[in-house]
């Protein structure tokens, strides 16, 4: 995260919804499991980088700081397609391809960019989340964040996979409140 934020400056402005993040990074020794592959939970942690990049660089870092928002993942569902091994090369693309009153569906993508599998996706989620605003106790409107940020767009129709996402969230929350 540090040398995120020290790059930050010459990172590219994204224009949301139609740009996408991309991230480079390099599987570290640090990064892999018992099976010498990077470990599953370290996916969902560079995933956070990519989220944050879109804050960054899609403008709302400043309305986050400026309203203490805070960013809240509820759902996440990933796909492993190819092991990442040690010193691979992996860019992580991110990009914003869903929104309601309240939340947005994130779709990221992890592609091999070296050894032999180069160009193929070794993972692709779909997370689901917003900001939070802590004080009133609730996620903060989509459609006012984006209208700060000089965003005029509309959701695109769900494609059947972010349905059924959407769709098998609605039922774990229909079952959490069932058994508290």
């Amino acid at each position: 995260m540090l040398c995120y934020f020290v790059t930050l400056p010459w990172r590219r402005r994204l224009r949301l919804p139609e740009d996408a993040s991309e991230l480079q990074f390099r599987v570290l020794p640090t990064d892999l499991d018992i099976s010498l592959h990077m470990n599953n939970g370290r996916y969902l942690t560079l995933m956070d980088l990519g989220r944050l990049d879109i804050l960054c660089a899609g403008g709302l870092w400043r309305i986050m700081l400026r309203d203490r928002l805070t960013p809240i993942a509820s759902a996440i569902v990933i796909r492993y397609r190819r092991e990442l091994r040690l010193f691979n090369r992996v860019s992580l693309h991110s990009k914003l391809v869903a929104w309601d009153e309240k939340t947005v569906v994130i779709e990221q993508t992890f592609l091999l960019e070296s050894g032999p599998h180069q160009g193929q996706v070794a993972a692709q989620a779909l997370f689901k989340g917003g900001l939070y605003d802590r004080r009133k106790r609730a996620f903060a409107p989509i459609r006012t964040l984006m209208d700060a940020i000089g965003v005029d767009a509309h959701s695109p129709e769900p494609s059947p996979e972010i349905a059924a996402f959407l769709a098998t969230d609605t039922a774990f929350k229909q079952t959490d409140r069932k058994r508290v």
